[in-house]
């Protein structure tokens, strides 16, 4: 770790968090006004840019909360929305009151139309649809307007309910005309009128038109048993959303089961068994058991068992988990480590069994950085992927992205490699702590990134450490999914011209930066549970020349087009996102390592122009736009089928980009190979790894990019050699 600046960081980022509100606190016996009181007063006193609740304010939360309540606008009524308009231009007034009466209005309301929505599409699905006749669905579903009345909304559903039905029509049809006769032959050959083929009978259309129905059905069955475990809480947590998010894209309450995901998700462990569960119906069922976690490790929970009851050690009797809610049945089998857990389990092939597992720190292996070497013309090459900045809030001493790249790298190194390619493609970005310690492993000394609080001056977040981890040719790949940590990494790389950056026109755009703060640490004698926990946008980042990465992003010396280069996914298409502004550049100096770094990317430029791999990526990127502005859909199954016969017959002339190769062969480290012999699921997920480099087209070019570096790197060095 750098010097003492995670400390300092640290112990900023506590006392903001527990001194700048603990001063007030609060104690509402009632759970909702006490939320609303929190998060109201959290978001006044430390948003970066704090919003006037108005009536302006008040529109775009009812419009932004009844769309996200009501999508496809088959629940409501346009008399429901009439009669909620009184409040449009009130919830401020509420808000400030904690008043929350409109939400009670919506929440009961739509509770009520679901449960008569159950009923309507129940009774729609048990007639068949008829696809002879010429009618057309819309998904423009923003522009419908709602309907007035029982037999509009009955029509509305009909119309929803027999396009989802119709693709299902159309994939068992494909699949009916794949099985083959007795006689060799297709069935799809034989008309109705023919002599059917001995041996399996082909389904009728009126049987599959049956089943595709009963699909369609099952679907929303699934879906409902999903709505009918929401509670109140759920849904309060919705509608707090939708007022915190006018303040930005990314401020957001996290209800107690979603803070704790979160956690998981930026720390990459918890505390459990190491199964990921999902619900069927009311039946609990495990649907993966983690590498090297406690589960896998006991070797007696299968994929496919189902859970019934769960004992913890000090208790008699399991509770039975059979029909409950599935973040509640996860609470149960969570527990702290050393801890032990008795599951009853009905078992794939039907049997009961009882089984107990010690748990343990579960590890979820995919958001870690991994390495792979490669030798390219006589050269040896590293690969880091960086899914995430990941860091364990509670203790930066353990495993976090800083540490983790710079064990990968000394790894790399004791391998040989005169070159690293550093993957953040579809990295979300994380912990600002750890941008600082990795930019710091690739740099002498100087500034990383400036940071600026609303009403105070900037701070700059420095690397003040002189060693160097790794002082040879580095590209950074990136995307349009690659995002905030990953944009300052990009963006000092770049301007300390230390890498070349190869990716989409622009990175994702997000230069802000958000804390979390547990707003049960607000609250005095708090007999309400858990209140949860808001992150909201605290402060902006810019570059060390002094511009922002918001909305702009950080655009890449090298283009090169991708399957998001026309699709609309940016801090720019977000709702309420903060504007892009500039600030005074600090003193720093170029990295200096490296012979013609304008050459080398003149030469990465020219050779991407002439991949012809990457028009034909460009060519699908542009149809797959098409396909996704599309809106309107024919619902008579000729015309439906002469749609996507034809967007298949597109489609093929893109098959060539999943069988591109290269001639280049990945492996594992020497760490990893001995820990593959023992896991047989860490050996697939590399292999699949290593095959997916083998075929991209990006890393293919980010090492011949490499490999120009490194010939200019020798040249200057062998320069320096001969002047010394």
């Amino acid at each position: 770790m750098k010097g003492n600046y995670k400390f300092l960081l640290l112990a900023l980022l506590i006392a903001f968090a527990s001194c700048s509100f603990t001063s007030k606190t609060f104690n509402d016996p009632d759970k909702d006004k006490l939320l609303i009181q929190l998060v109201t007063y959290v978001l006044d006193q430390g948003h970066f840019n704090p919003q006037e609740l108005n009536d302006d304010f008040s529109a775009n939360v009812f419009e932004d909360y009844l769309s996200q309540l009501d999508p496809f606008k088959r629940y409501f009524y346009a008399s429901d929305i009439e009669e909620f308009e009184a409040y449009k231009n009130q919830i401020d007034d509420q808000l400030k009151a904690y008043d929350v009466s409109f939400f009670n209005l919506t929440h009961q309301r739509l509770l009520q139309r679901i449960e008569e929505s159950k009923n309507i599409y129940s009774d729609i699905l048990e007639t068949p649809f008829d696809f002879s006749k010429d009618e057309s669905y819309t998904s423009d579903y923003e522009n419908l307007s709602y309907v007035k009345n029982k037999r509009e909304m009955k029509e509305r559903w009909r119309q929803q309910l027999k396009f989802s039905t119709i693709a299902n029509y159309d994939d068992a049809i494909a699949q009916r005309d794949l099985n083959i006769g007795s006689n060799g032959l297709p069935e799809s050959v034989f008309s109705a009128d023919d002599e059917k083929p001995k041996g399996k009978q082909k389904k009728t259309l009126k049987e599959i038109e049956a089943e595709a129905r009963m699909d369609t059905k099952q679907s929303l069955d699934d879906l409902y048993d999903f709505i009918d475990d929401r509670q109140r809480k759920d849904w309060f947590a919705v509608y707090v959303n939708a007022i915190v998010e006018e303040f930005d894209p990314h401020t957001f309450y996290f209800a107690p089961e979603d803070k704790d995901r979160f956690d998981v998700a930026m720390s990459g462990n918890f505390e459990g068994i190491g199964a990921r569960l999902q619900k069927k119906r009311d039946a609990i069922i495990v649907n993966e058991i983690i590498s090297g976690g406690p589960a896998w490790r006991a070797d007696e929970l299968e994929v496919g068992d189902q859970i019934l009851k769960v004992k913890q050690e000090e208790e008699e009797e399991g509770v039975s988990i059979v029909g409950m809610r599935l973040d509640d049945a996860i609470k149960f089998i969570k527990g702290p480590k050393g801890t032990k857990v008795t599951l009853t389990l009905k078992k794939v092939d039907g049997t009961i069994e009882d089984i107990s597992i010690t748990r343990d720190i579960v590890e979820l292996e995919e958001t870690y950085a991994k390495s792979s070497i490669v030798e390219k013309e006589g050269k040896t090459f590293g690969i880091i992927n960086l899914p995430k900045f990941y860091i364990n809030f509670e203790d930066y001493n353990k495993r976090n992205a800083a540490s983790d790249i710079k064990q990968e790298i000394i790894r790399l190194k004791d391998q040989g490699m005169e070159g690293l390619v550093l993957d953040l493609r579809n990295n979300g970005g994380g912990s600002l702590q750890t941008v600082v310690d990795i930019v710091g492993l690739f740099i002498e000394e100087g500034p990383v990134v400036q940071v600026k609080t609303t009403g105070e001056p900037k701070e700059v977040l420095s690397d003040k450490d002189k060693s160097i981890v790794w002082d040879g040719p580095l590209v950074i790949m990136v995307n349009e999914l690659s995002a905030s940590a990953s944009e300052i990494l990009a963006a000092a790389m770049q301007d300390y011209k230390r890498a070349i950056v190869i990716g989409s026109k622009q990175t994702y755009g997000k230069g802000t930066v958000q804390n979390v703060l547990d707003l049960n640490r607000m609250v005095r004698n708090n007999s309400n549970g858990d209140m949860g926990a808001l992150k909201f946008t605290t402060q902006k980042f810019y570059r060390i020349n002094g511009g922002s990465t918001q909305l702009e992003g950080v655009k890449s010396d090298v283009v090169v087009p991708d399957r998001y280069s026309y699709i609309n996914i940016g801090e720019k298409d977000q709702e309420n996102p903060l504007p892009w502004d500039k600030i005074d550049a600090v003193d720093y100096e170029y990295w200096e390592n490296y012979f013609d770094y304008d050459t080398t990317i003149e030469k990465s430029k020219a050779r991407m122009a002439a991949n012809e791999q990457l028009k034909l990526i460009d060519a699908n990127a542009q149809w797959v736009k098409k396909i996704r502005d599309r809106e309107t859909y024919s619902l008579n199954y000729n015309d439906y089928k002469k749609e996507m016969e034809l967007n298949e017959e597109e489609a093929k002339r893109f098959e060539k980009l999943s069988q591109y190769q290269t001639d280049l062969t990945f492996k594992s480290l020497p760490y990893e190979l001995s820990l593959i012999e023992k896991d047989s699921v860490l050996r697939e997920k590399r292999n699949r790894w290593h095959k997916s480099l083998a075929k991209d087209v990006y890393i293919e070019e980010a090492l011949n990019v490499l490999n120009d570096l490194k010939m200019t790197y020798s040249i200057k060095t062998n320069v320096a050699n001969v002047k010394n």
